[in-house]
């Protein structure tokens, strides 16, 4: 029963992302080119699992996005705002599809789910 919630709630920020995107006029095409970025943070990986998921974690949780659009507020750099909308609508998207934040064990295992 939970994860039609939480695949419905994310895929309401994905659309809440996009539609904030599109109101402030920032280039669409760049949304989607930069929507899969933050997937760098899997590089981790290539060094152990616990690397990986401490820095896939820090990727795909909502703390640095946040951070982005504060300092979108303090200086009013809307570069910040942009790439905050991008990375906490690539969140949504993963947590949509089931991905979630990884545990140490291994990257199939997230706090949503075994993939």
């Amino acid at each position: 029963m939970i994860k039609p919630f939480i695949r419905l709630e994310n895929g309401l920020g994905f659309a809440a992302c996009l539609y904030v995107y599109v109101q402030f006029g920032f280039p669409l095409w760049l949304f989607f080119l930069l929507l899969l970025a933050p997937d760098i943070t899997m590089v981790g990986y290539l060094l152990n699992t616990r690397t990986g998921a401490l820095l896939y974690n820090w990727g795909h949780s909502f703390v640095l996005p946040l951070l982005l659009a504060a300092g979108y507020m303090y200086a009013s750099n809307e570069y910040l705002l942009m790439i905050s909308i991008i990375w906490t609508a690539h969140i949504c998207m993963d947590r949509l599809l089931g991905y979630g934040l990884k545990y140490y064990d291994s990257f199939k295992i997230t706090h949503l789910q075994r993939i």
